[in-house]
């Protein structure tokens, strides 16, 4: 029976078990060290985290761009809902007016009785003044026709204001929800960018900010940063524009130098890249649309060998970045986040094109 069963003995047993299992349990926990420290991701190299940070701020500019263009769509949408608003109100303040004074033509005609002009013409006993009031009724007759109509009117066109109203409301949302998701875009990019650079040491994060402060995106065809020399030159040498307009220009993106890139902006304090030459340009009495894929159709299109300083000068295949052409080679622009305005040479990006305006 089972009650007389003798119990099993380990092999091991007393202090040779537990040395066992001590010796199994660091056996375990060393081939999980060694797992763990086989999956862990090799820590980036700054040429690496730089690399990637780069291409996040360029994306992030393109979806400025797109946040400036949606933005500029919402506004649009508000100020012609907000007209469509206002008119409504005021013909629906006229329709009103025109139903009180056909409702007390009304209430006045039932007090008079509102008989049949045949009956008060048997019934008077004064013809001739029974005909001049039938003139006057005719006449109020005309104005309560004229009331009638001008209610109906006025319905028509509150209800077709209200209509219009209605979609402009819908685009309206439409916009604001893609200003939005760009601005979330936009946020998650330089975000991702910001946690990048954490990863850097901080000896390592000071060159990549100090680079960042003197040089370029570091993509273009040559790479080249602009020297001391070249900034001092172009900030304050002179510059021979080619129009009184194109000089105006200039010289306003001239005094913005050393000013923070802040996306979205468009000054005082602060601008993007098509916020500045937005900027530069209506300081010369030139209206500019917000956006970089909207400036390079605002004027006439140059080649970059036709290149004279004040032509917008555009980079990347999307059209994503803007700068104000100063001449040798040197453009104005505001790069990116924790980069001021500044002088660069136009082949530290991917050329995409150029025009004049103004």
């Amino acid at each position: 029976m089972a009650a007389h069963r003798k119990p099993k003995h380990s092999p091991l047993g007393g202090q040779a078990a537990r040395t066992a299992a001590t010796l199994a349990l660091a056996s375990a926990a060393t081939a999980t060290v060694f797992e763990g420290a086989g999956h862990a991701a090799p820590r980036p190299t700054p040429a690496q985290v730089k690399a990637q940070v780069d291409r996040l701020y360029e994306e992030a500019e393109a979806a400025t761009e797109k946040y400036n263009g949606a933005k500029e769509q919402a506004g649009r949408a508000r100020a012609a809902f907000d007209r469509l608003r206002d008119e409504a109100a005021r013909r629906t303040d006229r329709l009103n007016r025109s139903r009180e004074a056909l409702g007390a033509f009304a209430a006045a005609q039932y007090r008079s009785g509102g008989l049949d002009p045949a009956i008060q013409l048997a019934l008077t006993s004064n013809p001739d003044q029974y005909l001049q009031r039938a003139a006057l009724a005719e006449k109020a007759g005309d104005r309560q026709a004229a009331a009638i109509a001008s209610v109906r009117r006025e319905l028509a066109a509150v209800r077709q204001l209200r209509d219009e109203s209605a979609g402009r409301l819908r685009e309206l949302r439409a916009h604001e929800a893609e200003l939005r998701r760009q601005k979330a875009a936009v946020q998650g990019k330089l975000g991702a960018a910001r946690a990048l650079l954490a990863r850097l040491t901080a000896e390592e994060r000071a060159r990549y900010e100090a680079a960042a402060a003197a040089g370029g995106h570091g993509e273009g065809s040559g790479g080249r940063v602009t020297t001391r020399a070249d900034r001092d030159s172009a900030v304050r040498g002179p510059i021979t524009a080619p129009t009184t307009r194109a000089a105006e220009a200039i010289a306003f993106a001239r005094a913005q130098i050393g000013k923070p890139y802040v996306w979205g902006a468009t000054g005082p304090s602060g601008y993007d890249c098509s916020g500045l030459t937005q900027a530069a340009w209506r300081a010369a009495g030139v209206s500019l649309p917000r956006t970089t894929y909207t400036q390079i159709n605002a004027g006439r299109r140059v080649s970059r060998s036709e290149l004279a300083p004040g032509d917008l000068v555009f980079f990347y295949s999307g059209i994503s970045h803007v700068g104000l052409y100063i001449g040798g080679g040197q453009m104005i622009h505001a790069p990116r986040p924790g980069s001021p305005i500044r002088v660069a040479p136009i082949d530290e990006m991917p050329f995409a094109g150029a025009t004049r305006v103004g």
